[in-house]
Order: structure tokens, then C-alpha cells, then sequence
């Protein structure tokens, strides 16, 4: 009997049919790590390749879960239930990376424990990134088809929907740890809160359509100009009217270099209005009656 059933590699699906959405999900899952491998042999990560890998890494992790927590709402804005599919593979990586972030962290400390226990309760940053890190090992463990049909579809899914605040406590350890420049972290939760937005309309009942989806990437781009404004403000303390009117460069400047957090994310949830508007059925027209002859 073989070791490995060919549904279980990743460019398969179920049935062991090689599938094309999850062979090349696992090729983009991959590029990362196969860049960060490529610049360490080329020595490009600067003065301190272990410190610039675990950014990195780090870094990638978070992008990853956001494409994860993605899957459901695209699902549904763009009516393309395959894509259900790649939420496994696209978790489990995130998971890799972050891991992967956790070991150069060791290494850079030269896997001295006590030394690395030290850092972790004496920064508050790193508390709150190993906690994340904790519940994302403990949803990577319960991933696997054997783990729902052992807790059950309904704890299953409560334990799962802990990936919520996961998120949020990663991107809360990503803003501390990046200090001034918060200009990635803040585009990443500016996404996650349009992601988050998407569901509160399935939630409420709200029927998805160009006009509903174009108000909430709107809304979410200014929450996510005036949740950077408060972060730049209190950080430096300089005016936070002067810091929100830098969202307006782009008008002024016409320099789509001064492309803020919150005009990206705006951007992203115009264009997904409108992909949604082209996917949309045509609505079906009822047959006509003719009148029966006598």
C-alpha cells in the first residue's frame, strides 16, 4: 500500500486528479521562501541576514492568512466555489511561514533558550506574537479531515473561527514590532477589515451587489486613512489633521507613489465591485405563454 494516496499531494485534488487552481496556489505559496533561499545564497539581506529573514518571514506569514481569510468572501463575490479548495493548502502555509519566523528568531539568538524566554516575557510584542503563533499551530493540528470528523462539524467550526482574533493579534505584533513604519502593517489590517466587512453583509442579510460592495471598500478605506492617522499621532505626537491630509498627496501631487494604505484598500474593493458586477448571472427570464389554441 503506498505511504502517500495521490489525493494528498498538493497539485491534486480529492479524487487524485491533478488540478490546476491548487497546483499553481502551491507554486505561489512557495516563491516566497524560494526568493528569501535565492537572496540569502546571493547575500542581499544585508548587514544582518538572520534579523532581515525573520522580517520576512514573518512578514509573508500574515500576508498569507489574510489571502486565507480571502477565500470565503471571493467564493462569493466572484460565484467561484473552487476556490474553497486552496483555504487548506493556503492556511497550512501560512502556518509554515510563521513557524519558519519563530526558527530564524532561534537561530539568530543562537538557540540560546534561556536567552530567547528572556525576550519573549520582557517584550510585549513578542507575547503577543507567540500567542499568536500558539493558536495558529493549534488550527494547523485540527486541520486535517480525521480532526472534523473526531470534534465534530459544529465544534469544529468554533474552534476554527478563532482565526479571527489570531489575525488581529498577528497584526497587532507586526505594528509593534515594525515601530514608526506601519505602512504594511496597516494596509494588512485595512484588508482584513474590508474581509471582515464582507462577512458582516452576509451576516446582516445584506444582498451582495456593485452598489453595497463599492459603500464598504469606500467606508474601509477612510476607517483604514483615519486608523493610520491615530497610530501616526500618537506614536510622534504631530498633528493628526496634517498626517490624514497626506492621503490627499495623490490629488495634489498626481504621484501614485503617495498611494496610502487606505487608497489601496479602497482600490481593492472597487475592483472586486467590480469583477463581481461581470461574474454576476444574467438574471433568467421566464418562459413565455402562449395561449393553448383551441
Amino acid at each position: 500500500m503506498a505511504l502517500i494516496e495521490a489525493s494528498d499531494w498538493p497539485w491534486t485534488d480529492r479524487k487524485g486528479r491533478f488540478d490546476a487552481l491548487r497546483a499553481g496556489c502551491f507554486a505561489l505559496v512557495l516563491m516566497p521562501a524560494a526568493y528569501l533561499a535565492y537572496q540569502a545564497f546571493a547575500h542581499q539581506l544585508g548587514s544582518k541576514p538572520w534579523t532581515q529573514a525573520v522580517h520576512d518571514t514573518g512578514t509573508w506569514s500574515l500576508r498569507i492568512l489574510v489571502i486565507t481569510l480571502a477565500v470565503t468572501p471571493l467564493r462569493r463575490i466572484l460565484d467561484w466555489n473552487r476556490l474553497i479548495g486552496i483555504r487548506r493548502m493556503l492556511g497550512l502555509s501560512a502556518l509554515a511561514y510563521a513557524l519558519g519566523h519563530l526558527t530564524l528568531y532561534c537561530i539568530d539568538l543562537s538557540f540560546d533558550w534561556g536567552l530567547i524566554a528572556s525576550e519573549i516575557v520582557k517584550r510585549f510584542y513578542l507575547v503577543v506574537g507567540i500567542t499568536a503563533l500558539t493558536g495558529l499551530v493549534a488550527l494547523g493540528a485540527t486541520s486535517t479531515d480525521g480532526m472534523i470528523r473526531r470534534l465534530g462539524s459544529a465544534r469544529w467550526q468554533r474552534l476554527h473561527s478563532l482565526v479571527y482574533p489570531i489575525a488581529m493579534l498577528g497584526l497587532f505584533h507586526f505594528a509593534l514590532q515594525s515601530k514608526i513604519d506601519v505602512t504594511q502593517p496597516v494596509l494588512l489590517a485595512g484588508l482584513f477589515a474590508l474581509l471582515m466587512a464582507y462577512r458582516g453583509l452576509n451576516r446582516l442579510g445584506i444582498p451582495l451587489s456593485f452598489t453595497s460592495l463599492a459603500l464598504t471598500a469606500l467606508a474601509t478605506g477612510l476607517a483604514t486613512a483615519l486608523a493610520e492617522t491615530a497610530w501616526y499621532a500618537f506614536a510622534t505626537g504631530a498633528s493628526a489633521w496634517l498626517i490624514f491630509q497626506a492621503n490627499a498627496d495623490i490629488i495634489v501631487y498626481q504621484d501614485w507613489t503617495a498611494l496610502r494604505p487606505g487608497h489601496w484598500v479602497a482600490l481593492v474593493g472597487l475592483c472586486l465591485a467590480l469583477l463581481h458586477l461581470w461574474r454576476k448571472p444574467a438574471p433568467k427570464q421566464a418562459p413565455i405563454r402562449r395561449p393553448a389554441r383551441a
